[in-house]
């Protein structure tokens, strides 16, 4: 047996419909003007999830980026002043050849040449005290502003930096690359440095002795340089790898995000048009079976 159906029934289904049609109208609206598949958690909430943690990802891929560009920042710095000072050793070097050559010097000519090798120490301690921001590339954490201090003249050309405490910056989730130099091992320290080592040279051709055997020393601080900016170049070379993966997982986070969050335009348009068309009929429809009848207007 059917059950009457009354007007007012028919009138609380109509606007429960209709509501529905408006509120899937006013969500595709939102869709087209935001160009966002989800706005909230309550749209999607298995999408959003996924939003959740695309963008945790695009974050820390962020935040590597950032790593990245300041660490060959400082790896930049590092090369240029051990490639200075590596040419300034050449010059010392040089200059002490010629400052060997005891039967042709005179004394005037050796106190031009040591003038000169004072002057090429002053370059190298200037290189070997290189910053980058305030900090020294060449000491590590130290916060003393120079890798090489030369205030107390008890103790000339003191390493300020401390063993195993080195710059680094992390590049993913399971690296980290050394972004400094070792100063002590680029240029020694105290009395056994490079700059210790011109002044010892300087002083003997002063006084007229013989620096012929000071040349097999300076090869000996040319070597380890020459294997500290090795190192510096492997890891510069390793930076750069690391920048170039980056941007891709950056690129691909972005894509992925853009899949899940982001709406496809022309797609969007199209169900509004459709959703429009929808509602307009409901409403015309509702109208004409529903006409007020005298009853209404006396309920």
């Amino acid at each position: 047996m059917l059950g009457r159906i009354t007007n007012q029934q028919l009138l609380l289904s109509s606007q429960r419909s209709l509501q529905a049609s408006r509120a899937q109208l006013a969500q595709l609206q939102e869709r087209v003007s935001t160009g966002k598949a989800v706005s909230r958690p309550s749209d999607d909430p298995s999408a959003t999830a996924s939003i959740l943690r695309v963008r945790g990802e695009q974050r820390a891929v962020q935040q590597y980026a950032t790593n990245i560009t300041d660490g060959l920042a400082w790896l930049a710095t590092v090369d240029r002043a051990l490639s200075g000072s590596g040419n300034l050793l050449r010059q010392a070097r040089d200059l002490t050849v010629q400052g060997a050559n005891s039967g042709a010097m005179t004394p005037a000519a050796r106190e031009a040449i040591a003038t000169q090798l004072e002057g090429v120490r002053a370059d190298l301690l200037q290189q070997a005290n290189t910053t980058y921001l305030g900090r020294s590339v060449f000491a590590g954490t130290s916060d003393a502003g120079v890798a090489f201090d030369t205030s107390d003249p008890a103790a000339p050309y003191s390493y300020t930096g401390t063993a195993g405490a080195s710059v680094a910056r992390r590049i993913n989730d399971t690296e980290s690359i050394l972004v400094d130099a070792d100063g002590a091992a680029a240029f020694g320290t105290g009395g056994g440095s490079l700059f210790a080592l011109i002044d010892d040279i300087v002083a003997d051709l002063r006084a007229g002795a013989d620096v012929w055997g000071r040349i097999t020393e300076l090869d000996t601080h040319r070597d380890r340089m020459s294997t500290q900016h090795a190192l510096v170049g492997a890891r510069y070379a390793r930076m750069e790898q690391a920048q170039e993966t980056n941007l891709s997982q950056s690129t691909a986070l972005e894509t992925q995000r853009s899949g899940i969050e982001d709406v496809d335009p022309a797609k969007a348009i199209i169900d509004l048009q459709a959703q429009e068309l929808t509602y307009k009929t409901a409403l015309a429809v509702t109208a004409r079976a529903l006409q007020p009848t005298l009853l209404d207007y006396l309920s």
